[in-house]
């Protein structure tokens, strides 16, 4: 998988998944950090990333009609790397599954 991670996580998720053999990269690596929301989207679109988020904006642009882009909504309130890297580990393949059958929108809470 093709992952982009947004701002309000840590980069240190993007180190981890690529850990775990995922293409990953921070809004920073990719220079998105201070850039809009819907740039970050189109960005992750074109380059067929699934943005990992906490930002609900992102869910918006998700549920628009005939829109291409995915999305994994961390909804894990404020919690440490540790912990963070914790519910990934447990729901990776989870996630993996959820956008091969063709979801596009997979919540972790």
């Amino acid at each position: 998988m093709r992952f982009l991670v947004d701002n309000q996580l840590p980069s240190h998720l993007a180190g981890f998944l690529r850990d775990l053999g995922h293409d990953a990269i921070h809004v920073i690596d990719a220079k998105l950090d201070a850039a809009d929301d819907r740039i970050v989207w189109a960005w992750a679109i074109a380059e067929n990333r699934i943005v990992i988020s906490k930002d609900e904006d992102f869910l918006f642009l998700a549920n628009r009609s005939n829109d291409l882009g995915k999305f994994v909504w961390v909804r894990l309130g404020n919690c440490r790397k540790p912990a963070l890297v914790d519910a990934f580990t447990k729901s990776i393949d989870a996630i993996v599954v959820a956008f091969d059958s063709g979801q596009r929108i997979v919540e972790l809470s």
